[in-house]
């Protein structure tokens, strides 16, 4: 009996085939919506955790001075770091994969006739690995060239293919401000940032090579540093925190002349940001899926009018009023669930298309596609829930009187 009523549902809506599709359409477009602006925003949180891990693994920047406040945005000045604080950091704390002392600048870069403007950054070989560099070619820096401060390099891909092209660098020598620098090493490229900046466009040169000859002090402008896997950033940032409010000799009553930033919290602010959204664009797209159901409300209504004199012929010759009930029901579940299965494919779509366009992962959340068509469902069971008890309740002689 259940399945004949099944039948008898399908046949109905093949009849109307027209009217079927525009009665659905409001549930493919709700479904298609939901899947899209979820999908596509997963792939913008994933996208946006690549880019910052992309910076380091697990980095910790700390920087002299206090952190930017105030309606002006200016930052109070404080003594810079020297390298014996990054190697007390790195003897001191436990659990740091890498220390890397920074000291950068912007300067011209020169090879015969071409020269371009690019990022000098002064450091150790622990910067590679605590900044998720890896070499292309050549080599990194040797003890010797490090405690002598030689005149060697590293370059990122931008700098490669401005001067080079196709050609090997390694072994040549470029113009920096007032050095000549050989090129021991090519890093592979990471591409622009989340924040729109060019990674590859700088060169490493060892620190005590930028600090005498470019920079003419022994001043470390940053300390990058690296926790290992399973450590956690926020211990490791508050006893670094402590580390150096003990040997900038910071009163108790003092605000720190220094400040610490954790990748990981900005890490975690701008997911959840982007969490939010996709959430709050999901719960407007899902708004359409209830527009959808009452346009099966209403069609029901109309065929439950259309078939008044159909229904008082069957509730007549015996029908009970439960089938009657039963076959409308059916006949929303089914619109409802095509439509679902509809957007499903069509959000699919544009997921991939979207990500494509966006340049973000493309990541199918398969748990939103099957709450998207029990929901679909449950759109039809409410709505059609209402004209199909409506069908049930007509009395047989006033449905058979019916024109």
């Amino acid at each position: 009996m259940f399945l004949e009523t099944i039948l008898i549902a399908l046949r109905e809506i093949r009849r109307n085939v027209m009217r079927s599709s525009l009665t659905i359409l409001g549930i493919v477009i709700g479904v298609a919506a939901v899947i899209t602006m979820v999908t596509v925003g997963d792939g913008a949180t994933r996208q946006v955790a690549n880019e910052i891990s992309s910076l380091g693994s697990n980095l910790i920047d700390i920087y002299p001075g206090q952190s930017f406040r105030g309606p002006g945005g200016t930052r109070s000045a404080a003594s810079k770091f020297k390298i014996a604080d990054a190697e007390a950091i790195e003897r001191e704390i436990s659990g740091l994969a890498g220390v890397a002392p920074v000291n950068g600048r912007s300067a011209q870069a020169i090879r015969g006739n071409d020269n371009w403007s690019t990022l000098i950054t002064g450091s150790t070989n622990a910067y590679l690995k605590v900044r998720n560099w890896t070499l292309a070619d050549g080599r990194p820096f040797n003890d010797d060239e490090l405690r002598a401060g030689s005149a060697v390099c590293i370059i990122g891909d931008t700098l490669r293919k401005q001067f080079f092209g196709g050609q090997d660098p390694l072994g040549t020598v470029i113009r920096l401000e007032k050095i000549s620098c050989r090129i021991i090493g090519v890093l592979k490229p990471k591409g622009q940032s989340g924040f729109g900046s060019d990674q590859d466009d700088f060169v490493l040169l060892p620190l005590r090579t930028v600090q005498r000859r470019l920079a003419g002090n022994t001043d470390v402008n940053s300390i990058s540093v690296s926790v290992l896997d399973g450590v956690s950033t926020e211990k490791a940032k508050a006893d670094i925190e402590r580390l150096l409010r003990q040997r900038r000799q910071v009163g108790e009553d003092e605000e720190d002349d220094f400040h610490v930033r954790d990748m990981q919290e900005i890490v975690q602010t701008l997911t959840g940001t982007t969490r939010l959204l996709t959430t709050l664009l999901g719960a407007v797209a899902a708004v359409s899926l209830l527009v959808g159901g009452i346009g099966i409300m209403n069609i029901m209504l109309v065929s439950v009018t259309e078939r008044t004199r159909e229904i008082g012929i069957r509730l007549a010759i015996g029908a009970m009023e439960k089938q009657v009930l039963m076959q409308f029901l059916i006949e929303a579940v089914v619109l409802s669930c095509f439509g679902g299965i509809i957007g499903i494919l069509l959000g699919i779509a544009a997921s991939a298309a979207g990500a494509g366009a966006l340049k973000v992962p493309f990541i199918l959340n398969v748990g939103i596609i099957v709450v998207s068509f029990l929901f679909s469902a449950g759109v039809g069971v409410v709505f059609g829930y209402f004209p199909a008890r409506k069908a049930a309740l007509l009395d047989p002689i006033e449905a058979l009187r019916h024109e």
